[in-house]
């Protein structure tokens, strides 16, 4: 754990790419296979699960530490983060057990077999045996918090220069349902047949947000246009005569989609689709909102009674393999072709549709449809290079997504919590309302948007207004008006308002905009109206 502690502490305390790389690289050069095996699965989110409560980790730290409980919650709202308040409070350690990553993981592990009492001394007997990071690590692991400022590329990138072998490869490779438990490091980076999953999927593309319009990027002709979907983006993959469904989050959802099982009979076998699953009503011109599909995103396994209310289906717009051949290197317009003739060929009952492309002969042609994204049910248009191949990752110049202006609305900030991480002293998350009558009516959260110095000025007027208490929020006096942007609305049974937000965000600080001012609840039901 000691060398993990270390590698953690590295990466934690600098922002430079080359420092973090060189970092994991030499890691990977000397951990054993075991740990290095869990070291990528925990950066790729494959982490143990929970087995202890937060409930219960707090009172078993207090307990430990000497303190009542109300004291340690107050030190936990202060300091913002459980696992780093666990290792600030607990005793220090006398003896120090220099076990491996893997070996404090199986231990974790192992709690899920035990009763309350034995998981409670297991938890103490590891608090007792591990200090510093390595505490805090452990603590991260076992309330299921472990994040790092780690993206798989660069991740990827370090094993590339610690293996030598190419990162596209390994993208690849660190693809799909593998985990440690099944999976040797041998097999999984070092041996040189790895075909044999048939539900590996590809490493998606990801398009840069076009801000400024498409003007500078040269003759329209050398692009072609799209809407962008408002949906999951998926992989469709087809081999062995079985499909599988993967999200871009790198989770397989093949059983909640359990439709797209007759296209193993419509197409052949070793292809690989991307595109967008959305819900779509037979004969439907356009899909759903994004609220139908939510309904089908947190479900394992779909009733027929749901699969008939919300019926999927995914909107192509790459292919990736054909008959067994990884054609990624192929220019977009070839994929493009080889897509529509195999679309072609499907029938019109389909799970899988062709999205089609928009027929445009200038940027101001594009950016009239793209002002009517909204009647389609889309965000915006996509902007893709013709002659551009499928990469891996956010690669900037060849995919554009060019998105619809946000939705925005005037709100009064009515209560506020801190932040976490390097903001646990700020105040950074907060409750927004709108006018009801006479009466403030709570309709979203957001805690994204500001800079640092206005997080700064804001902390200063929560401390000096807030009304009441409630553990780590605190009611505050109502007075600020803030411009809240989001994505899209919908109608919600669980919120007081009757509405959610999709994607809210602070977008402005209305300084200049008295409290009375702000908008209304009648305000948020004629976008619900018209955007809902």
């Amino acid at each position: 754990m000691k060398q993990f502690a270390q590698l953690f502490n590295t990466i934690d305390q600098s922002t430079k790419t080359t420092v973090k790389v060189t970092a994991l690289a030499d890691y990977f050069g000397a951990a054993t296979d075991a740990d290095r095996m869990w070291t990528i699965a925990l950066f790729s989110g494959r982490r143990p699960k929970r087995a202890v409560t937060t409930t219960k980790l707090r009172e078993w730290a207090a307990e430990q530490a000497g303190i009542p409980l109300w004291l340690f919650e107050e030190s936990y709202s202060i300091v913002g983060d459980l696992a780093e308040t666990i290792a600030l409070v607990l005793p220090p350690v006398s003896t120090q057990t220099d076990g491996t990553l893997s070996h404090w993981i199986d231990h974790l592990r192992g709690l899920t077999d035990l009763d309350e009492t034995a998981r409670k001394t297991a938890v103490l007997a590891a608090w007792s045996h591990l200090g510093g990071t390595e505490r805090f690590v452990f603590n991260k692991l076992i309330t299921g918090g472990f994040r790092m400022g780690v993206s798989q590329k660069l991740m990827t990138r370090a094993l590339a220069k610690s293996t030598g072998k190419p990162e596209t490869e390994l993208a690849h490779r660190l693809m799909g349902n593998w985990h440690p438990d099944t999976t040797e490091w041998a097999d999984l980076i070092e041996a040189e047949d790895v075909s044999t999953d048939a539900s590996r999927p590809y490493p998606f593309y990801l398009a840069h947000a076009l801000d400024d319009g498409p003007h500078l990027l040269g003759p329209p002709s050398e692009w072609r246009a799209e809407w962008k979907w408002d949906g999951i983006r998926g992989q469709l993959i087809l081999r062995d005569g079985q499909y599988f469904v993967w999200s871009r989050g790198e989770e397989l959802m093949t059983d909640r989609f359990p439709e797209l099982a007759r296209t193993v009979d419509m197409l052949p076998p070793g292809t690989v689709l991307d595109g967008e699953l959305l819900v779509w009503q037979a004969n439907s011109q356009k899909p759903d909102n994004f609220n139908a599909l939510q309904k089908r995103i947190g479900r394992k396994t779909v009733p027929k009674k749901l699969r008939t209310e919300a019926p999927v289906v995914l909107h192509a717009y790459d292919l990736l393999e054909w008959g067994g051949t990884d054609i990624r290197d192929r220019p977009f317009v070839q994929r493009r072709a080889l897509l529509e003739q195999a679309c072609a060929q499907l029938p019109p009952d389909a799970p899988v549709r062709l999205s089609p492309q928009l027929d445009i002969d200038g940027w101001e042609e594009l950016a009239e449809l793209r002002r009517g994204s909204r009647d389609e049910n889309a965000e915006g248009v996509m902007i893709k290079r013709a002659d551009s191949p499928y990469r891996i990752g956010r690669k900037k110049g060849d995919w554009w997504k060019w998105k619809l202006d946000p939705l925005t609305i005037d709100a009064v900030m009515i209560y506020a919590q801190s932040g976490h991480g390097r903001r646990a002293n700020l105040f950074t998350d907060f409750t927004f309302a709108v006018w009801n009558g006479n009466d403030l009516v709570p309709f979203t959260k957001a805690y994204s948007g500001l800079t640092d110095a206005e997080f700064g000025e804001i902390t200063k007027w929560v401390r000096k207004n807030t009304l009441q208490r409630f553990g780590p929020v605190r009611q505050v006096t109502p007075h600020h008006v803030f411009e809240i942007a989001f994505e899209g609305i919908q109608a919600s049974p669980r919120h007081k308002s009757g509405v959610a937000l999709r994607f809210p965000r602070m977008s402005r600080w209305r300084q200049d905009k008295p409290l009375q001012e702000a908008n209304t609840l009648d305000d948020l039901n004629d976008m619900l109206r018209i955007y809902g």
